[in-house]
């Protein structure tokens, strides 16, 4: 969304321009009405005073419960936008847990929509489970990604203690993927996935980066210098915020200076990818070692021996990952989970939202065109005209789980400066365009004779449900300007309102209330 740097400099001349407004205009008519009462009766001119009074109070309230709603939002949103901007790595426990917690609750109010069906409803539930689940039970999932036949399975199976983990018999590759706890720790799953083909490789590529998406740490599997596809994986996986360990299996195919040549050249390939720490070398099979041995006699015997696969530099530095920075990983990997959940949910649901929204519009807009079309009182009819459009306002917020905060409305007042009283309030908007409106309403065939309170009301009906749609549009969007900036949304939401058909459907609407009404 963009952000203006100063906000509380526009949104007071904002309000010094509402208050000289209602200085200007309201005092004579006061003064009027009241004359007009004490030439009746002293008891009929106190009770004017009263009921204006009572408006003034209400008025008063309204600003001031507005003022305080807007400058917590603000606050809420410029936290919640700072954290949300931010990689898990970038911030604080506490800021990843209050997130995680904040974006919960938002999944269970998208699943909790009444209007929603119940298959939605039960997929973004569960998910919510597994993610709560998750975090009690504080399990953690190691997946292995590795080339085609580098051992990754066997070196699984080493890890596990036995063989858990199967692969094809053609090409020794893992075709589906596959999960078993670590004996070393409950609280650790060890996850295979499908290889990767260097032929053809892309699709296995990318459905190996989306197993990536619930890892908490990642085992990178290779047997010797990496390939490109390899390397542009690995990126993707750094760029997912997945801490990496990298694995040089089958150490036994170099001799030791040859070992460590391989070792420097991968650790230059992945600079910046993955730590110097989390760069181990093991073998996963048995492997036969020549031996020399010697008779009592001095005779010479070259002979060879089977030497047990050595997993133990990747076991130990997975413990240390585990025991050192487990409870981070865990949290790291549920935030990125849960924001995830909320984005699919919000998208999924948003059908079921427009509908809610509309019905808000809808039910608004007949109270607002009631309120302006039987309130003759100055400041009465503007605090409940006022109170009526910014309830909506806030109701639409809630219906797309967005809150005003005075950047939202300084960017809204600055793109539609020439409906500020708009924006202000409806019915402060209607007695400036009723004139307009009614001879716009007039022209339209079928619509017949409007006049007196009908106007009034049908012109607060209309301001209302043009203000409605706009912030539909902008909260639905996530309170981002859309192309061409919020005034051209207002252009055409206006144009789309004042459509000859949509004006007969509202003269008609509004006949049919007054005599539901009467």
């Amino acid at each position: 969304m963009l952000r203006r740097p100063k906000t509380t400099g526009l949104l007071t001349i904002v309000a010094l321009v509402a208050i000289g407004y209602a200085l200007v205009t309201v005092p004579p008519k006061v003064i009027a009405q009241y004359n007009a009462a004490m030439e009746i009766s002293p008891t009929v001119s106190w009770l004017y005073l009263g009921v204006v009074t009572a408006g003034a109070l209400l008025l008063t309230g309204l600003v001031v419960w507005g003022a305080w709603r807007l400058w917590r939002n603000t606050r809420s949103r410029r936290v919640a936008d700072d954290r949300r901007s931010r990689d898990p790595s970038q911030l604080s426990r506490n800021q990843r847990a209050a997130e995680l917690g904040d974006n919960l609750s938002a999944g269970r109010e998208y699943a909790a929509e009444g209007a929603v069906n119940p298959m939605l409803r039960s997929e973004i539930e569960r998910s919510i489970r597994e993610l709560e689940e998750k975090r009690e039970t504080r399990s953690l999932e190691v997946v292995a990604f590795g080339t085609i036949s580098s051992g990754k399975s066997s070196l699984l199976n080493a890890l596990a203690g036995r063989e858990a983990f199967r692969s094809d018999v053609v090409g020794g590759t893992t075709t589906t993927e596959s999960r078993v706890p670590w004996p070393d720790d409950d609280s650790v799953t060890l996850i295979d996935t499908p290889g990767l083909a260097e032929v053809q490789g892309e699709g296995r590529a990318a459905a190996a980066a989306l197993s990536a998406k619930d890892a908490d740490l990642v085992l990178f599997v290779v047997d010797g210098p990496m390939k490109s596809y390899e390397h542009d994986l690995l990126e993707r996986l750094a760029t997912m915020e997945k801490r990496i360990v990298l694995c040089l299996n089958k150490e036994d195919w170099y001799d030791s200076r040859q070992r460590e040549e391989l070792l420097g050249q991968i650790a230059e390939q992945c600079e910046g990818l993955v730590a110097a720490t989390d760069l181990v070398a093991v073998r996963s099979r048995p492997t036969m070692r020549p031996v020399v041995r010697v008779s009592p006699d001095g005779v010479e015997t070259h002979d060879e021996v089977e030497a047990p696969p050595d997993i133990s530099p990747l076991a130990e530095r997975i413990a240390a990952i585990v025991a050192r920075e487990g409870g981070d990983l865990l949290l790291a990997n549920l935030l990125m989970r849960s924001r995830g959940l909320v984005d699919e949910a919000r998208e999924r649901v948003l059908a079921v939202l427009d509908k809610e929204a509309d019905r808000v519009i809808d039910r608004h807009m007949w109270v607002a065109a009631g309120v302006s079309a039987v309130n003759p009182i100055p400041l009465l009819d503007l605090a409940g005209g006022s109170a009526v459009t910014v309830k909506m306002v806030l109701d639409l917020a809630g219906v797309y789980k967005q809150k005003v905060d005075t950047n939202t409305v300084t960017e809204m007042l600055a793109q539609l400066g020439k409906n500020l009283i708009a924006m202000l309030g409806a019915s402060a908007a209607a007695p400036a365009l009723a004139a307009g409106v009614g001879s716009l309403l007039k022209t339209v065939p079928g619509a017949g004779t409007v006049a007196g309170g009908l106007l009034q009301g049908l012109v607060q009906a209309l301001v209302t449900r043009w203000i409605g749609r706009i912030f539909k549009q902008y909260y639905r969007n996530d309170m981002q300007p859309p192309a061409g900036g919020l005034a051209e949304l207002a252009r055409n939401e206006w144009a789309a309102v004042t459509k000859p058909e949509e004006l007969r459907k509202l003269v008609r609407l509004g006949r049919q209330k007054v005599v539901e009404g009467e």
